[in-house]
Formats: C-alpha cells, structure tokens, sequence
C-alpha cells in the first residue's frame, strides 16, 4: 500500500521484528488510560448521584496519540519494500531473423523494416548498463555486434540487416551462447546474468528437425538453460503473410508454436505480435523483466512521516478539544 504525499506502507520483510514489541506499550497506555477514568467515575459519583454527561470526543486525542505510537513502533522495526533497480552487469543478445520470408509486407513494410523499428526502440529504451549484442540469422548466423554498453553500435547495425535464404535458428542462438560466454565484464564474483531475445516468423529449416543434437533449435534452447541463459521469443507476423518467389506468391504464415518451445525449454517467456504496436508492447515486457531487478529496500520511511503527522494532529485535537485555558 502506498499514499500520496507519504511513500509505501510495507508490512513485511522487518529487519528488526523484536522492536514490535513496543508495540505492547501503546495497549499498555490504553489500559491506564481507560482505568484512570474508571477511577475517576467513581469519585465523582461520591459527590452526586446523577451521571455527569460527558462528551465521548474527550477521548479522541489519546486515541489518536496512541495510533502515532503504533506508527512510529512499525516505522522502528523497519519494514522493506520491493524496490526495482536498473542492472548494471547484465548480457542482453538481440537474435534478428532475416530470412526471406521476413520479406512479407502483412506487417508494413515488411516484416523485417517493422523488427528493426521496434529493436531500435528497445535498443534505444534498454537500461545504459546492460551489455547489449545483435545476431542476425538466416541460413548461416552473424554476430553483428559483441555485447558492449554502447548501444549505439546495435542501433547503426539494425539499419544493415540483409534478406537470406534458410532460417539458422538453433545456430543463431549457440552463437549468441558464444558471445555471451566470450564477453568478460569487471566487478562481482559470479558470471553476469544474460538473455536471449529472439524475434522470428517461422520455423528452423537448418537443420529440418530442431531436435538435431548438434545445432537443433530445440538442443540449443536446452543448452542455454543449462548455462542460464533464458530465451524470450517473439513470434512475429501474421497468418496470411506471402511473398513473391520466382514470379509466384508463396505462403508464409506465421509458425508460434517452435518459438514457444524454445522460451519453454530454455526457461523463458514466450510472445506473439501480429503489428508493430504489439511488437512493442512485446519489447517492453521484456525489457521490464530484464533491464530491472528487484531489491528488498527500506520502508520505514512512510511509516515515519505518518506517524509524526498523526503526533501532531493528537497534538492539536488535544489543544482544541480538552484545551484548559479560559475562552
């Protein structure tokens, strides 16, 4: 839960619980609380017998003052929230399918131009730490750009991608596993985390069966879980994509279902994208989930500034209403 003008209010993840203890004192005060006026009722009730009426608003300063103590008890055992911070050591490998059936126009222009479009705008959004590489892949993958933090290199290398015949996919994919593994960054004690985001409108063709223990899409998605490595697919096109081939239309439709087995197997999510508005959306999914981690953070700052405006409203109720000065 989260306020306007206060922060969030997390109830979990207390670095201190024991001082929720002091928790206990506020129920403490209330139960003095309520037997002062016990007692005080019945001294008042040695000098008359009708019942003094009272206003049950006299009660209401304590009672606020006691929920300030609960507040700034919490604030005290400092609770954490989950807090996104942008990566700074990770690998994101872009894998761009150029074969001749991203030549189909059911995606203006094409759906190559439309891939390009929407990876520079990833490229463009992705967080300035992360390294970034391109593959491009057709019948034989290139590695157009190493995994670098100057993502302007990605970004220039888009513009050149070129059509192919075949489609190269569980090669593409060992060779971003290559570059990713070739890639040495400074700082920490482990390897950094790294992605895979594939974009393609079909099936691998080379080889014919993605089960192909040597460079089989389906071999190559299993050995980049084993190395951590999880792939986001995006399946891009629609059903009644054609292009032309040797003076006649040939079908290209869409094929989604290889490209989820391979997020499946490797550990990763799966997408599907029919425009360029969609292609986008894809995008940024991914780069939420890549370009950020999550973090526990400090919390107890909310709690703190409720609990010191709740003192003062006590405090101002208690002048208001339980005020001694004459009027």
């Amino acid at each position: 839960m989260s306020l306007p003008g206060i922060g969030p209010l997390p109830l979990y993840g207390f670095q201190r619980p024991g001082l929720l203890l002091f928790g206990l004192v506020p129920l403490a005060l209330l139960a003095v609380y309520v037997l002062v006026l016990a007692r005080r009722r019945r001294r008042l009730r040695r000098f008359t017998e009708a019942e003094v009426p009272q206003s049950l608003w006299r009660h209401l300063p304590i009672v606020v003052s006691l929920l300030s103590l609960v507040l700034l008890t919490i604030a005290l055992s400092t609770p954490t929230h989950d807090m996104r911070i942008p990566r700074n050591r990770a690998i994101v490998m872009l894998l761009i399918d150029m074969s001749n059936s991203m030549r189909s126009t059911d995606v203006p222009p094409s759906r190559l131009k439309a891939a390009e479009q929407a990876a520079s705008q990833f490229a463009s959004q992705l967080t300035p730490g992360i390294n970034l590489g391109l593959v491009g892949f057709a019948g034989t993958p290139y590695l157009l750009v190493p995994p670098t933090p100057q993502h302007q290199a990605t970004l220039d290398a888009l513009k050149k991608l070129e059509f192919g015949d075949g489609t190269a996919t569980g090669e593409a994919i060992l060779t971003s596993l290559h570059a990713i593994g070739a890639t040495a960054l400074a700082g920490g004690d482990t390897p950094p985390p790294a992605r895979m985001v594939l974009l393609s409108d079909g099936l691998e063709n080379r080889p014919t069966n993605p089960q192909d223990p040597h460079d089989g899409a389906y071999t190559a998605a299993r050995l980049a879980k084993d190395q951590g490595v999880p792939i986001a697919t995006i399946a891009f096109g629609t059903q009644s994509g054609e292009i032309e081939m040797d003076g006649q239309r040939v079908a290209v439709p869409v094929s989604a279902d290889q490209m989820r087995t391979i997020a499946r197997l490797s550990g990763g999510q799966s997408y599907t994208a029919t425009n360029i508005s969609e292609l986008n959306k894809s995008y940024n999914a991914i780069e939420n989930d890549i370009g950020y981690r999550t973090v526990p953070g400090p919390g107890s700052a909310g709690w703190l500034r409720l609990g010191v405006i709740t003192a003062l409203i006590a405090t101002a109720l208690a002048l208001l209403i339980n005020r001694r000065l004459p009027t």
